[in-house]
């Protein structure tokens, strides 16, 4: 696991690459590779903005390099197609920040680099992550164009079927077109079944975890609770406790409980609160938080009280003087 001194080191080994070769160089474009490759992979390890601000120096890096140096084509379209990839983690960092305008403006930067450097997956990604602020935003319309688009753009295996998962079935659940959405669950399956290498750790990747949370939030935008549940149960048996995975996935298990077992549900969000510590709460996890707690408003069940409480005094991501918790 990398620790607080690695992060930024990752950084710092990219900014001596750029002093020693100010102009760019194929070993700068594959330190540059690297440095994505370790951003996506240790995402969930590090809060939400202090990522952010290593991934934002580091782009810096290459922007400068790019705008000042006289860099060699073949290099230049490396390092253009890594400040696309930094864009879209910082669309996706400044979006699990609750800062969704941004999101959109380094995300809408993803698509541009990814269309001009020919890159289907960052193009498809940086889409999917589109349509995945859209829907926060309940604009499912908008979302279900972004997911079209995402599933348009994606190599076959599992980048489609990420975004059929995750973009568009999630669109459909939200518009209530239950069998338009079978139909999406059902080609994300056979992309999986016909990708030789299956599931793939890291932001930019897509896990059993992730695949099977997409199914019960689906699920419970259908109003099929119990099978929201199984698929819930099964995410979480694929996270590891205090992650922000688990957290997700025990938040959505928690509300296809909240109809029928509030105490249940209750003692989970509650659990979520006591295991992840404020700054590492996401915002998506504070939107599932928000929707529990409004579903168990007037409930008389043990621990509701006190998730209401909870919820009402969390410390929120971003003060009003543009500080993060800590």
């Amino acid at each position: 696991m990398t620790t607080a001194a690695g992060l930024p080191a990752v950084r710092e080994s990219l900014q001596l690459a750029l002093l020693a070769d100010p102009h760019g160089s194929a070993e700068v474009a594959e330190l540059a590779d690297a440095a994505v490759e370790h951003y996506a992979l240790t995402y969930p390890k590090h809060p939400a903005y202090l990522l952010f601000e290593e991934v934002r120096a580091a782009r810096g890096l290459l922007t400068d390099c790019l705008v000042t140096g006289h860099v060699h084509e073949q290099v230049a379209d490396g390092l253009h197609r890594n400040v696309g990839w930094l864009s879209a983690l910082m669309g996706n960092l400044a979006f699990h920040l609750d800062d969704h305008t941004s999101a959109r403006a380094h995300l809408a930067t993803a698509t541009a680099y990814g269309t001009r450097t020919d890159d289907a997956r960052l193009t498809a990604w940086a889409l999917g992550a589109q349509s995945m602020v859209a829907r926060a935003e309940n604009r499912y319309e908008t979302a279900l164009s972004y997911a079209e688009r995402a599933v348009a753009h994606a190599p076959g295996g599992l980048p489609k079927a990420q975004a059929h998962a995750w973009a568009q079935l999630t669109s459909l659940a939200g518009l209530g077109r239950e069998q338009e959405a079978d139909t999406a669950l059902a080609a994300a399956a056979r992309e999986l079944e016909a990708d030789p290498v299956g599931f793939a750790p890291g932001r930019f990747g897509f896990d059993a975890a992730e695949y099977t949370l997409h199914q019960a939030e689906s699920a419970i935008a259908l109003g099929h609770h119990n099978r929201a549940r199984s698929a819930a149960e099964t995410s979480i048996a694929s996270t590891a406790v205090a992650t922000p995975g688990w957290a997700a996935a025990t938040l959505v298990l928690a509300q296809a409980e909240a109809p029928t077992q509030p105490t249940d549900a209750a003692q989970r969000a509650l659990d979520v609160l006591a295991q992840v510590p404020a700054a590492r709460l996401r915002s998506t996890s504070r939107a599932r938080l928000a929707r529990l707690d409004q579903a168990l408003t007037g409930v008389s069940a043990t621990g509701v009280g006190d998730l209401h409480e909870r919820v009402r005094v969390l410390v929120p991501l971003i003060d009003n003087h543009g500080n993060a918790s800590t």
